[in-house]
């Protein structure tokens, strides 16, 4: 069975308040990992059909500092499947309302989500219907990741 990437895709937003936020008004890198997180779940959850653990998170980029009061908008992604595992693409942009900025990239990363049955052990995903030529060089890309982490894990294993 196959699945597109846009079946699973989910978009979240979220307005930062104080609560989010150190005393200078910057959102704690907590705070939106813990997002990210969740829409990494919810996406693997959809492509899988069950449920699903974080297993790694990879190239978390920070490239904008998030503030109190700005919009978060958090996408999901699935790029990449294997045979349990789905590499899932996460992305934060944020809207400044007040100053009428709009959808700055602020932070992504690369979430390793695997599927489990009832037994917590790795079941089998659907793999990726891949529509057009982005879609094939970011499976790529994912696969290559994968492949490179499967190499590193096997080294450290013996």
């Amino acid at each position: 069975m196959k699945k597109s990437s846009g079946e699973s895709e989910l978009i979240i937003s979220q307005v930062m308040l104080p609560s989010h936020s150190n005393v200078a008004g910057n959102v704690f890198g907590g705070e939106i990992l813990k997002l990210m997180d969740s829409v990494a779940y919810a996406v693997a959850m959809k492509h899988a059909g069950s449920n699903v653990v974080t297993a790694r998170i990879d190239e978390i980029m920070f490239h904008k500092p998030v503030l109190i009061g700005t919009v978060v908008k958090c996408k999901g992604t699935v790029v990449f499947t294997g045979k349990s595992s789905m590499e899932v693409y996460i992305t934060i942009e944020i809207d400044d309302i007040q100053n009428r900025k709009i959808c700055d990239n602020a932070l992504s990363a690369y979430f390793t989500m695997v599927a489990v049955d009832e037994n917590n052990k790795p079941k089998v995903v659907p793999q990726l219907e891949l529509r057009d030529e982005r879609e094939k060089i970011e499976f790529e890309k994912g696969k290559q990741r994968y492949e490179k982490r499967k190499f590193i894990n096997k080294i450290h294993s013996t």
